[in-house]
């Protein structure tokens, strides 16, 4: 097999595992700051069994994040050599940045938050936990600003050293603020909280079903809900703002995204169906015009079809077009399930209503299928270019690997990956059942390991 292909596999796979846990405990830390302050104000043991257990949460995705994540650093070495010559540059100024102040501010506040309990004032242990709340969202800032320039590549030059291309940084802030960052990084952040959010729903039913931590699941199912609607709201906003992003600046993605095969004035919005990539047709249940009108607030400015793009520059059609629609259809169970707890739990029934809870309970499933399905959407769109409109894909592969050793470490790294994630789930069930410590169950877990005994005198007797 090609050794660009499967490399592609590799660190689709590499990245793909480990998206499933950073936008968790960013979407955690989120909710722990609204459940933290919720325990400053009433000082209530029900908020601070709430806080605790879901720092129990933050701390576990937090684990798995960092472990799959070095994996990908080495690839950049190993498999795309010439890729990270190209943008060394670029990337070294945006990553160190994640490393030195977004991470170590994340790592060094979390020993606070995991073992300062009853150490520290209440309100230290907070701030503690909002700075790596902080931390765990600046990190993710300046890894989509690296992605985002790889996307709309801005503040730069080429270079040519040692017969090779290479990008210089010229601009900083260019760089930093390039085309397409503010949109992505809003709408990414905003997809972790929906993570952290329905995982909080998803929890609070399942207690609720099972008729356990009665007053525990009632708060979290009640601030789930609110801040549930809130986040999938913003979302939306977001999604309208990088959609228009990537019609003014990657034509060829948005032409996939939305199956435009002839550019036309009332381009029409495509529901759902298949793309006949024989035939250049797309046989979907569509509302005429409504693309058009969405992207540019008219129907008359034309949406840019493949008819005006090279074959050689086109993305695989059909991965995209599926897996952005699957964004959005998750995005819509994810308000539908939402809507229907809201109605349920207005009605003071929503503990009555199994059918409901029981979605609940899944809705978990559906922001990490629609995190999985638009980092798809992106990568795959952004095709046959690995740094839009200056370096291909095939130029960025390692010269010196072959297919064999590529199919090694990818099986080695399933493995191992597959190991990790039956881990992580059995920790997780773990902590699930045993559910939130009670106010003096926390203490006694926080009290010294040895206590010297006490002597009683009662008149100079022992």
């Amino acid at each position: 097999m090609d050794v660009t292909l499967l490399s592609r596999i590799q660190f689709g796979m590499n990245i793909g595992f480990h998206y499933i846990y950073p936008p968790i405990s960013i979407g955690v830390s989120f909710m722990l700051v609204i459940f933290g302050a919720m325990y400053l104000w009433t000082k209530k043991p029900l908020h601070k069994e709430i806080y605790r257990f879901w720092v129990k949460m933050f701390a576990l995705s937090f684990a798995l994040g960092v472990a799959t994540g070095i994996v990908m650093m080495f690839a950049f070495g190993t498999n795309w050599a010439r890729y990270s010559r190209f943008v060394g540059d670029v990337f070294g100024s945006a990553l160190g940045a994640e490393g030195i102040f977004a991470f170590f501010l994340e790592a060094g506040f979390l020993g606070v938050v995991l073992f300062g309990w009853d150490k520290v004032r209440p309100w230290f242990h907070y701030m503690a936990m909002v700075f790596v709340a902080f931390g765990a969202h600046f990190s993710a800032l300046w890894i989509v600003i690296a992605n985002s320039w790889m996307q709309t590549p801005a503040g730069y030059k080429i270079v040519h050293q040692f017969g090779e291309s290479k990008a210089i940084v010229t601009d900083f802030w260019a760089m930093l603020f390039n085309p397409s960052v503010l949109d992505r990084v809003t709408h990414v952040i905003i997809g972790c909280w929906l993570t952290g959010v329905f995982f909080v729903l998803s929890v609070s039913a399942y207690y609720m079903l099972k008729k356990r931590h009665k007053a525990f699941a009632r708060v979290t199912m009640h601030v789930g809900l609110i801040t549930a609607i809130i986040t999938l709201c913003l979302q939306l906003i977001t999604a309208d703002m990088s959609a228009r992003g990537v019609a003014k600046h990657q034509p060829s993605k948005f032409a996939a995204m939305e199956g435009i095969y002839k550019t036309r004035t009332d381009a029409p919005l495509n529901l759902i169906g298949w793309v006949d990539v024989e035939n250049e047709k797309v046989h979907a249940l569509d509302i005429p015009g409504f693309l058009s009108y969405l992207t540019y607030g008219t129907e008359k400015k034309p949406i840019v079809g493949f008819d005006q793009i090279p074959p050689s520059d086109r993305p695989p059609i059909q991965v995209v077009f599926q897996t952005y629609h699957l964004m959005i259809w998750m995005w819509g169970f994810m308000c539908l399930a939402t809507l229907f707890g809201i109605f349920f739990w207005w009605r003071n029934t929503l503990e009555r209503s199994k059918f409901t809870l029981l979605g609940l309970v899944f809705s978990v499933f559906f922001p990490h299928i629609a995190n999985q399905a638009g980092w798809i959407t992106a990568e795959v769109g952004r095709q046959p270019w690995i740094v839009y409109g200056l370096l291909r894909t095939s130029e960025g592969v390692s010269r010196v690997i072959s297919a064999n050793q590529v199919i090694y470490s990818a099986t080695m790294f399933s493995l191992m990956y597959l190991a990790l994630f039956v881990l992580f789930v059995f920790l997780l069930n773990q902590k699930i059942q045993h559910g939130p410590d009670k106010e003096g169950r926390a203490g006694a877990e926080s009290a010294p390991l040895y206590r010297a005994p006490v002597v009683k005198q009662t008149g100079g007797k022992r």
